[in-house]
């Protein structure tokens, strides 16, 4: 019996790094499962026998992405004292304006077209989603411990927020010409301070001490 093929935590890792860059660059329905093999420098054979379909492939390769952004905010925000300094650094990390960030927004697009459609997409689409409220919404509690922000509810600000942070990008991914990434960053900037009661500097973002 041919024994099952392992794939190592580093081989899945560059197979998702793969999928992520190629769908990202061509869309779902343009990407075959054997040019992300062809990325990543293994066989179709493997990518096919442990993803099965480009919808799974597409979930993995978001979730991979979204983990990864995750990440990186937890360590730059690590050196922020001040959690009105983490909501700015957040949201200016959220517009698409560099490539990498850019591309994941992609993914996303792609995921919520194809949550429309596959039970399991919608499902993995909702836990991504309730992971981004939460994330914002516990920056507004620490914020509000601090005495940085006001007394709102924080699951509705994060709710409503959440909201505007997506539509907007949504609409600089797609070349909108009013809806530039600095205009987005200006105006999430402008609704979170007015909301949470906070001061920004309007040109650089940088907080006013208070």
């Amino acid at each position: 019996m041919t024994p099952r093929p392992v794939l190592t935590g580093q081989r899945r890792r560059k197979i998702l790094e793969a999928a992520a860059e190629v769908i990202a660059e061509r869309g779902l329905c343009e990407t075959r499962l054997a040019d992300v093999a062809r990325r990543a420098g293994t066989s179709a054979a493997l990518v096919i026998y442990y993803f099965e379909t480009k919808d799974r492939l597409l979930t993995e390769a978001l979730t991979f992405a979204d983990d990864r952004f995750y990440l990186l905010a937890f360590h730059e925000m690590t050196d922020l004292d001040r959690p009105r300094d983490q909501l700015v650094r957040l949201i200016e990390m959220s517009c698409p304006s560099e490539r990498e960030v850019m591309a994941d927004w992609t993914l996303w697009l792609e995921l919520w077209t194809r949550a429309r459609r596959d039970a399991e997409t919608a499902r993995k689409r909702e836990a991504l989603d309730r992971r981004w409220r939460g994330t914002i919404a516990d920056i507004v509690r620490d914020g509000q411990r601090a005495g940085d922000f006001a007394a709102v509810d924080a699951d509705e600000f994060a709710f409503r927020f959440s909201a505007l942070v997506d539509g907007l990008a949504v609409q600089v991914l797609l070349g909108d010409t009013e809806v530039t990434a600095e205009r987005m960053r200006e105006v999430c900037l402008e609704v979170a301070s007015k909301e949470l009661e906070f001061e920004i500097q309007p040109q650089a973002g940088a907080l006013r001490e208070g």
